[in-house]
């Protein structure tokens, strides 16, 4: 990354110290458009903050465009580019959010350390071609990719910058009279016929981005960007230096017609040919338009891509196979209706056919969601090329758990719903979920300006609702689900400094506890909530009466933060060196404050969920904190076994159920772990690539993973086989709404799966069949 300086310092005297409820902590740089910090959300992630200049916040132009950069940024946020956390493109000073991800841009790579080895130039080949097979898929072309928007981060490249990125619903004009990119990575078209550039363009690009790093400079050079840009109209690229095994890819890349460059599911395609033969491969000629399946993940630093023994005729000629004149009219058109199922006399694409395929290219694209990767099984790859299980790729469930589909008869007693929270006009703006728990027969949610409500979850009535006073940015506000236990309802105040309890029934307040002198250190379990002091002192507080139940230090423990599981009598007592070193691990009786048992264990841990037989499971990170390992610690024989992952993951969040950890990371791959089994490469079981970034909580539940995505979709995973399995609507929140930093997770319970989205709006589901989502 560019060089870090205090915000508030440097050239500009401008720079804010809060964007939103975002403090400002560092600059990461600064451009044309505006200036990029470090910061911290209030749950202390990382975030790059894009702060636009004050001069440019008052040109209406601007600000339509930086509207349109942070539509198309939320659009594609995913596993190969920033995800968007939260933005306010309509303040005085309109800011966007994205997640911090640590790593030089390739720009100051190469310029650093020099071209990439070629190996290094695959990996990346094959990192951006998904990257832009997913901003595709999203309806956005790029329209400036170049080294210093690739970032190359532990897990893969990322995409960034979407400052004139275009939806291909756009209507935005700004282009007219201007040169809207950087010269030497543009497309002839975007000279020629700027306001038709499509999806190409970028393709285009990522053969100059290749070039440049595999040599150094690009593929057109000259201290003049107008000579530079007749080099690219005209002109034969310079390709010497680009390693034999991509320099068919490369130069079909920066074809001089559009029409004529493959997509990025084909150079997807191709990159396999060319790691060599332990690489799947595809049956028949290769399609040139997306496929419905996903492709392996690929990443950029370290790991494993096979042998290459093939030579470059091969490879030429599995780059021939990609060459269809209509490609680009395919990606376009792909996205504009669904493909026509073809007829059952249809022949597939690249049977004997006399004269039409290459004449028609409707019938050339028809069926190509019939092809799948050949033998009997699919690879599930962790970060780095590393195998980690195998299923059948036939569609079969062999695991003998799947679920019979529920009947039509069956489903008519309950249809799923959808509501709101609304008390009046809360303060504020922004994005306002509501976080839920369920207790007492009913759902019981909190939202900005909504203290508590009680929905019915048979049909999303509320019963009854209590105001709030909303969170303001910048206080250090956050909201948390209600804890329901003993008939009673306990909220925490927005700012953290009060706690009440109220009647499940009719919201009558039965007690009231101040909180400010315990600085956030609240924690419920059970019915039991405790409370650790700035000097470490706990208390025990019965949450049905208010009384105190016990009170004392816990030895070891300077403040220690608790996590709770099952019925709450065992609360876990966590406190970590400051080095990360060692964590200790403390089990409370939560009634009585006696300790069941202590354990001194190495490494920076976090509990995720307690296991079969007393056994506690726990998530290792390092000093970036990355999750490294998984770790399984038996109290009754005193002992930790410790499951490596295969590479460092961002973890958002981690969950458990009976032996199994499974992790979901920023970026959106999902993955399983069994503790029981033995050695690092048997336990990690299969990694999923959800593509859902800056996703919610997890929650494990009659063999299914559940989660949100920051646009208000609830996933739905099989637990034994790693495959999504549902998946509903987007509710994204209207323009200025935001992200949020962290989604709520959603609720099972009843058969039902209940969650919410930025706007506030909460919705119930049938959790007996996601497919029908």
């Amino acid at each position: 990354m560019p060089p870090v300086h205090r915000a508030g310092t440097g050239p500009e005297a401008e720079d804010p110290e809060y964007a939103g409820q975002y403090q400002l902590e560092a600059r990461l740089g600064s451009g044309g458009m505006g200036v990029v910090h470090l910061a911290r959300s209030p749950s202390g992630r990382r975030l790059a903050v894009k702060v636009v200049h004050a001069e440019l916040a008052e040109d209406p132009e601007f600000r339509a465009r930086f509207r349109q950069e942070v539509g198309a940024a939320r659009r594609v946020s995913g596993a190969f580019t920033a995800p968007v956390v939260d933005a306010d493109p309509e303040g005085p000073r309109p800011w966007m959010a994205t997640l911090y991800i640590p790593g030089p841009t390739l720009a100051e790579h190469v310029k650093r350390s020099g071209p990439l080895a070629p190996d290094e130039t695959v990996r990346l080949a094959a990192g951006l071609a998904e990257a832009l097979r997913d901003i595709h898929r999203a309806g956005v072309v790029h329209r400036d990719l170049k080294p210093s928007n690739v970032l190359l981060a532990a897990d893969g490249p990322k995409v960034i910058d979407f400052g004139i990125s275009r939806p291909s619903d756009s209507e935005l004009r700004t282009e007219t009279g201007q040169l809207i990119g950087t010269p030497p990575f543009m497309a002839p078209e975007q000279f020629q016929r700027p306001r038709a550039v499509g999806p190409a363009a970028d393709v285009f690009a990522l053969g100059s981005v290749l070039v440049h790093a595999a040599t150094g400079r690009g593929p057109f050079e000259s201290d003049s960007p107008y000579i530079v840009a007749y080099q690219v109209v005209h002109d034969e690229a310079d390709l010497a230096g680009v390693p034999d095994e991509l320099l068919p890819l490369v130069q079909r890349c920066l074809a001089k017609n559009p029409e004529e460059r493959p997509t990025p599911d084909a150079l997807m395609t191709v990159l396999r040919a060319v790691r060599g033969p332990h690489a799947p491969v595809a049956r028949g000629p290769v399609p040139l338009v997306p496929q419905q399946r996903t492709p392996e993940p690929h990443s950029l630093p370290g790991g494993r891509w096979g042998q290459d023994d093939g030579a470059a005729d091969t490879r030429a000629k599995a780059l021939a196979e990609t060459a269809d004149p209509h490609a680009a009219d395919a990606d376009t058109h792909a996205k504009a209706a669904p493909e026509p199922e073809p007829a059952a006399d249809q022949p597939e694409p690249g049977a004997d056919q006399p004269g039409p395929g290459a004449d028609q290219p409707g019938v050339r694209r028809r069926g190509i969601r019939r092809w799948a990767l050949s033998g009997a099984a699919a690879v599930v790859l962790l970060g780095g090329g590393t195998v980690v299980a195998l299923r059948p790729f036939d569609g079969k469930d062999t695991s003998g758990g799947g679920r019979p589909r529920v009947s039509a008869a069956t489903a008519e007693a309950w249809r799923p719903w959808t509501t709101g929270l609304h008390v009046g006009k809360a303060a504020g703006s922004g994005a306002r979920p509501a976080f839920c728990a369920y207790g007492a027969d009913a759902l019981y949610c909190a939202r900005r300006g909504v203290e508590a409500a009680r929905v019915d979850p048979d049909d999303g009535r509320v019963v009854w609702s209590r105001p709030s006073a909303a969170a303001r940015p910048g206080d250090g506000a956050t909201i948390s689900a209600p804890v329901v236990a003993g008939g009673l309802v306990r909220t925490v105040s927005p700012d953290g400094g009060r706690m009440r309890a109220l009647d499940a029934s009719d919201h009558r307040v039965r007690w009231t506890r101040d909180l400010s002198h315990y600085q956030g250190g609240v924690y419920s379990s059970g019915d039991t909530v405790l409370l650790v002091a700035p000097d470490g002192a706990v208390t025990a507080v019965n949450g049905a009466t208010n009384k105190e139940r016990w009170s004392h230090r816990l030895p070891g423990h300077a403040r220690p933060a608790f996590f709770s599981y099952g019925d709450g009598r065992t609360a876990y007592a966590v406190t970590s060196a400051g080095d990360g070193s060692r964590t200790q691990v403390t089990a409370v009786d939560t009634e009585r404050g006696t300790t069941r048992w202590h354990a001194s264990l190495s490494g920076n841990l976090t509990p995720a969920g307690s296991g079969p037989d007393g056994v506690l499971l726990l998530t290792e990170t390092d000093a970036s904190t990355s999750t490294t390992a998984v770790v399984r610690y038996d109290p009754e024989r005193r002992a930790a076994r410790r499951v490596a992952l295969s590479a460092p993951v961002s973890a958002i969040s981690a969950v458990t159920s009976g032996d199994r950890v499974y992790v979901l990371g920023t970026d959106g791959g999902l993955m399983a772990v069994d503790t029981a089994r033995g050695g690092s490469a048997r336990a990690r079981l299969w990694r999923l690539e959800t593509s859902v970034s800056n996703a919610s909580p997890l929650v494990a539940a009659d063999g299914r993973l559940y989660f949100s995505a920051a646009d208000g979709r609830l996933l739905a995973v099989d637990a034994e086989r790693g495959e999504l399995i549902g998946e509903t609507r987007s509710r994204g929140g209207a323009a200025g709404q935001g992200f949020l930093d962290l989604m709520p997770a959603p609720v099972v319970a009843d058969d039902k799966v209940f969650a919410t989205a930025p706007d506030g709006t909460l919705f119930a589901v049938d959790g007996r069949d996601p497919a029908d989502w």
